[in-house]
């Protein structure tokens, strides 16, 4: 059985690759387990090494991993550059970091010594996503390996030269063979390998379908499992935000990586005193976008990641525009050969339509009009998604308040858009997932949590 990468931008095939068939799966778990029980001894200043190191050979091939990214998935180069500096940096940052996030915790008891020791759980499998296809895997990989797992990668199928790749740039970097091993399989393969008791828990980013099935394996196998799924982020532009920063950046947000990032901003949701200018202004930044070719300097919008997901999208539009949204700008598939789509804005957005209640990953954006805050926030909220947020107003102890206390998510940003940082916490609530990447908190999500007890 084999899969094909397809280049969005021609919708051309690239390169065929062979699936491992369950024979060779299950060996590559026992050469991970067996690497595991030599790799969680080693200290932290061994792992640290072999990180930066890593950090060293992302940012020496910068280049060319760039350039398969672009041919992969149709992300822009000067996006894939960018992508590939931040998983250098996300290397960098739990090598310098994770000694200090999983040092023994000493707590007072009736014992004479009692304490939490942080030790690593095993084998973990990750299923990832394209949209980013290298970010997304070393920002669990990182914190994994640096806690002295051990990680097999499940990758999407439309980026198998990525994957390859990845695990190249740890080889390269010293790590022991085995530690992090990419394999080729299909969705159905993998069940069987959370079912087999090598692995010991699994990650997945991706879409909520997606999700459920690896979650409930995982709960039938009783073992843990952390979901980054889809978004549906809002943007709350309240009457006293500053409209051009405010259209500035909701517009950068809706056309990130085509709109293909799950907190990506997806519903704009506008305090009607300010409605008509805000719509004027996001309008205007939406239209600058260059779509073409993603190899080509001037392009700032290039394709989506295949045409079924921009055809899916397209049909999400349509649907839309039946049950009474109007298109402002967009909403057609242009005339060429890739899986293109324009920068799109949908207004009159309600319920019951598809631009209110679902996804919409790619660059199309639904604006809403609310009369006062408080709706504003109930139209945020009435969501089964629950990724990021934002708000834009001048008053930032009035948009700490909402922030904080009333938008429903993971992630709360106040005049700027959502974005991934290894400092802070990552994940989100409702269907969008459970458990954070990132930040102290993303490297303890795959360890025993050991209490030590000396009477």
């Amino acid at each position: 059985m084999t899969i094909t990468s397809i280049n969005p931008a021609t919708n051309q095939p690239i390169k065929e690759y062979t699936l491992a068939t369950d024979a060779e799966a299950k060996e590559v778990l026992e050469k991970a387990e067996n690497t595991f029980q030599k790799w969680k001894k080693t200290e932290f200043q061994e792992r640290s090494e072999r990180m930066k190191k890593a950090a060293e050979v992302l940012r020496s091939n910068k280049i060319k991993y760039a350039a398969i990214m672009t041919q992969e998935m149709g992300k822009t180069l000067s996006s894939a550059e960018a992508e590939v500096e931040k998983c250098a940096w996300v290397c960098e940052y739990y090598a310098d970091n994770a000694e200090q996030f999983l040092q023994d915790e000493m707590i007072e008891s009736d014992a004479s010594k009692s304490f939490v020791s942080f030790q690593p759980m095993g084998v973990i499998l990750a299923v990832m996503p394209w949209n980013f296809p290298f970010w997304q895997v070393f920002r669990f990989a990182a914190p994994a390996l640096m806690a002295g797992n051990v990680a097999v990668l499940k990758h999407a199928s439309n980026v198998p030269h990525s994957a390859e790749l990845i695990q190249e740039v740890f080889e390269e970097a010293g790590f022991p063979k085995h530690l992090f091993t990419n394999l080729w399989i299909s969705g159905k393969q993998v069940e069987k390998l959370i079912e087999n008791p090598i692995i010991k828990a699994v990650t997945l980013t991706g879409s909520e379908k997606a999700g459920a099935a690896v979650a409930s394996k995982a709960a039938q196998n009783i073992k843990k499992a952390v979901l980054e799924l889809g978004g549906s982020d809002a943007y709350l532009i309240l009457e006293n935000a500053d409209l051009d920063l405010a259209a500035e950046k909701c517009a950068e947000s809706r056309l990130l990586n085509s709109g293909q990032s799950c907190i990506g901003a997806k519903r704009f949701i506008v305090i009607d005193k300010v409605y008509d200018e805000f719509l004027q202004k996001f309008r205007s930044k939406m239209a600058e976008a260059v779509l073409g070719d993603p190899t080509k300097k001037e392009t700032t919008l290039a394709p989506m990641a295949r045409t079924d997901l921009r055809d899916e999208l397209h049909e999400q539009v349509q649907e839309s525009v039946k049950k009474g949204a109007k298109i402002l700008i967009g909403g057609e598939i242009p005339d060429l050969p890739g899986a293109y789509y324009p920068a799109t804005i949908l207004t009159d957005v309600k319920q019951g339509m598809p631009a209110y209640e679902e996804e919409l990953f790619g660059p199309v954006a639904s604006v809403i009009r609310a009369s006062n805050e408080q709706e504003a926030i109930e139209i945020a909220n009435d969501s089964k998604f629950g990724l990021g947020s934002g708000v834009f107003t001048s008053d930032l102890s009035r948009g700490e308040r909402i922030a904080k206390n009333e938008l429903e998510a993971g992630s709360s940003f106040v005049n700027q858009y959502v974005k991934s940082d290894p400092r802070l916490p990552f994940g989100g609530i409702k269907i969008s997932g459970f458990g954070r990447e990132l930040s102290h908190y993303g490297i303890r999500e795959f360890v025993n949590v050991k209490t030590v007890y000396i009477a």
